[in-house]
């Protein structure tokens, strides 16, 4: 029985179970039919350990014996703090087993005042806590700290090197292993929002919430047990959760980002004969880099190279296009998955330039930006707003946050603008907060840095605004440059050519050797116009001459 007040409801559950999107199984008892068919067949690998599917279900059962012996009842919440190793995903799936609520949204850069935060408010009644693992472990000690909390009951410490530590020894038989729970739509996951716009908010999903999706990628893109799956994402973030209900549905190898120290993750994909790679456009960016600055023309076996958590450039899918790796452009949430993406028929032109129509299993509209619950037609921007069965059960004990993030005809409400075509493929236009108002004119920077990265010598933007005391704020323009740097008049000619407005054009300017970024690599805008306003980055004035023969 769950513990947490949620959105479920049972006629819409049944709706969801009648059309095939909910399904009566659990992400473990995904792995129990893995591991009954193929045990020997190989699963899950990280730097040091490459099990197979019997392997694995062994040890997720013996690390639930030692939860359950550690007093952890059915709906409490588990906490995962570690890096990306073969643990944290048998510790998920031991959750999974046993109907606990796991929580692995627990990023590096936080402290350890701010894990205890987090974890007191959401009562967590165990951890697995990896030394050194934070931004001030080497200071302040978490073990102590978390044990401290009130519902603390044991936290379970993994050392640095790939070695269980606190948890089971892979071959542990278990002691006192009861039945599993079979229950699908009761909470299995707290995943907290990157933080991005503030104090990050728990969303809430069940096994079924987050296989819907997985479900439709697998389907639609006709995965089974030949693909190798990398996640380059860490997982404290979604994707990589996406990843791994991808790889329960289809029994497919998983490879966690966590390649051997001197390998970088080029050799990584290569080395583990991956075919899908799933991460989002900074990774995607920095691949291509070391691809180019290496001289190496292919990646490995990969085919298939899914993007998410930030609009992609398209000059970065073209490149991948240009090597025979198709690109899957994806849009989604924390809240709703990947749900809107490109499919295995989508033409050039829409692969690059939309997310896609996306699967069965989430429908989007389109409402107006000043009234939210106004839909407006194809080709009009406004905010994107969903439903379906891939969506989450609410934010955790955040009444106001869940009921706000609705509009009164039940569609959630994203708080990202985009526009839909004709054919349904959606394109993101940016962050509903994410547009810079010059004096009365938005400016959406997702297009000036989509443009901005076709030029050969820019390897990635961020555009973000400034204050001006007579037109409100400006628009300012930070690259980091890939071979020579280009100055500010040859970047704003460059957007020129490449078809962006003169009234859109970036009035500041400034090259960087790096970009603050969240934990799954998305760039911290806000941080940007935060240092611009106290000094700590100076971008100069830089205006845009029309050229005479325009």
């Amino acid at each position: 029985m769950s513990r947490l007040l949620t959105l479920h409801d049972p006629a819409t559950a049944r709706r969801y179970y009648e059309a095939g999107l909910w399904h009566d199984e659990t992400f473990y008892a995904l792995l129990a039919k893995h591991a009954a068919a193929r045990p020997d067949a190989k699963a899950v690998r990280d730097s040091a350990r490459h099990l197979t599917w019997g392997q694995l279900k062994d040890w997720v059962d013996a690390i639930a014996d030692s939860l359950h012996e550690a007093g952890v009842v059915t709906g409490e919440r588990v906490a995962l703090w570690a890096s990306n190793r073969v643990e944290v995903v048998a510790a998920f799936l031991a959750c999974s087993r046993q109907g606990y609520v796991c929580n692995p949204s627990l990023h590096r850069n936080y402290t350890v005042e701010e894990i205890t935060g987090l974890l007191q408010r959401v009562g967590a009644t165990a951890a697995v806590v990896e030394t050194g693992w934070g931004a001030d472990t080497d200071r302040h000690d978490p073990v102590a700290a978390l044990q401290g909390l009130e519902a603390m009951r044991k936290v379970f410490v993994l050392p640095p090197q790939r070695e269980e530590g606190d948890l089971p020894k892979i071959g542990t038989a278990p002691r006192s292993l009861r039945a599993p729970d079979p229950n699908p739509d009761s909470v299995c996951y707290l995943a907290f929002t990157s933080g991005t716009t503030g104090r990050p908010k728990g969303v809430m999903h069940s096994d079924n919430s987050l296989l819907a999706n997985c479900r439709d990628l697998v389907k639609d893109w006709h995965h089974d047990t030949s693909t190798v799956l990398l996640t380059l994402s860490p997982l404290s973030h979604h994707i990589a959760w996406v990843a791994v209900g991808q790889w329960l549905v289809a029994g497919m190898e998983l490879i966690i980002d966590d390649p051997a120290p001197g390998r970088s993750r080029l050799d990584w994909m290569v080395e583990t004969g991956a075919t899908y790679v799933m991460g989002v456009p900074t990774h995607a960016m920095d691949i291509q880099a070391e691809q180019a600055r290496r001289g190496i023309e292919k990646l490995g076996s990969v085919n298939l190279f899914y993007m998410a958590g930030s609009p992609i450039p398209p000059a970065v899918a073209e490149r991948f296009v240009r090597q025979g790796v198709r690109p899957q452009n994806i849009y989604g949430m924390t809240e709703n998955s990947s749900h809107q993406y490109t499919h295995p028929v989508d033409d050039e032109a829409t692969i690059c330039a939309t997310c896609g129509r996306g699967g069965a299993g989430y429908e989007v509209r389109i409402f107006s930006q000043e009234n939210r619950d106004e839909e407006v037609p194809p080709g009009t921007i406004g905010e994107i707003g969903g439903k379906g069965a891939a969506l989450m059960l609410g934010y955790f004990d955040n009444q106001a946050a869940t009921e706000g993030s609705f509009n009164r005809d039940g569609w959630f409400l994203s708080g990202d603008l985009g526009v839909l075509d004709g054919n349904g493929n959606l394109s993101i236009v940016g962050r509903l907060k994410d547009v810079v108002i010059r004096g009365g004119h938005n400016i959406f920077p997702a297009r000036v840095e989509d443009l901005a990265v076709k030029h050969p010598n820019i390897a990635k933007a961020a555009a973000f605004p400034v204050p001006d005391e007579r037109l409100g704020e400006k628009l300012a323009l930070a690259i980091l440059p890939s071979g020579e740097s280009p100055d500010a008049a040859t970047v704003l000619s460059h957007l020129y050519a490449v078809g962006l407005s003169k009234y859109d054009m970036p009035e500041y300017f400034l090259v960087m050797d790096s970009f603050p970024l969240t934990p799954s690599g998305k760039i911290l805008k806000r941080e940007l116009a935060e240092w611009a306003k106290t000094g700590r980055i100076a971008p100069e004035p830089c205006r845009f001459k029309q050229p005479e023969d325009a």
